[in-house]
């Protein structure tokens, strides 16, 4: 199954582009959750939500009981702490993110750009984590696809292993194109397309294909647009869930 969504949903300048004028922005995610069955939340990246808060999400979706929330980890861990001595840390936003219950999907941690690559460092901050849930990792430094570092990636996200290195397109440092699927499922953040913020039919068509495949695999995918400014990221959202047919979850 691939699931497809926005980075992010709170977001003004899609009123009127996506979200109705007239409709409150409290109802927002509900309204978001009736064309979308999953979005990533970038909030808890800025600061960490409460349970409550988390809670309060799922309750907005309550009538989609399919609906699945990725978080995106905090920055206190990836960009202060630079995943060292992260404990603490981990506990805090894995019980507020609890909150959530059963539309909890998968953590994203993004690491801090120009951070060179650190293998060790982040396979002691990976075993922190519980083994049950998904992790997907967005390294941001051309260190960590040099040569000499396949070997150690492959061996961090194994077949077996429910971490995966997150499939970047577009941005600063998009992911090689060559770089043959890693982990258990796939997690995958568009974020400009090659002529500007919004991805052509081709671009789209292309991963729509590449998807395809891996979904046919077996692997459970996530995808997710990040490119929000003038809703680029709903309309290139709902253009791929249409070229993938029956492989996209549906809202429910």
């Amino acid at each position: 199954m691939i699931w497809i969504g926005t980075s992010g949903w709170i977001y003004p300048h899609w009123i009127g582009r996506f979200y109705p004028t007239h409709l409150p922005m409290r109802e927002h995610l509900a309204y978001y959750a009736q064309h979308f069955p999953t979005v990533e939340i970038n909030r808890s990246f800025y600061r960490l939500p409460t349970y409550e808060q988390f809670h309060a999400w799922s309750e907005q979706t309550r009538s989609h009981p399919r609906f699945r929330f990725a978080v995106k980890g905090s920055r206190y861990l990836t960009h202060m702490k630079k995943l060292l001595n992260a404990e603490e840390g981990i506990n805090r936003l894995l019980t507020a993110a609890e909150g959530l219950g059963e539309l909890l999907g998968p953590f994203l941690f993004q690491l801090p750009p120009h951070w060179h690559a650190n293998p060790e460092r982040l396979e002691q901050f990976l075993s922190q984590l519980p083994h049950k849930l998904q992790v997907a990792i967005e390294v941001r430094d051309v260190s960590w696809f040099a040569p000499d570092m396949a070997t150690r990636i492959a061996q961090l996200f194994t077949p077996t292993s429910n971490t995966t290195l997150a499939i970047a397109i577009g941005g600063t440092l998009p992911t090689p194109l060559d770089l043959p699927p890693l982990g258990s499922f796939g997690y995958v953040r568009f974020h400009a397309g090659a002529n500007g913020i919004g991805l052509s039919d081709d671009e789209l068509s292309i991963w729509a294909k590449r998807l395809a495949h891996d979904a046919e695999q077996g692997r459970e995918i996530y995808a997710y647009f990040n490119n929000d400014p003038e809703a680029y990221a709903i309309h290139n959202a709902l253009r791929l869930r249409e070229m993938l047919g029956s492989l996209a979850a549906s809202p429910s």
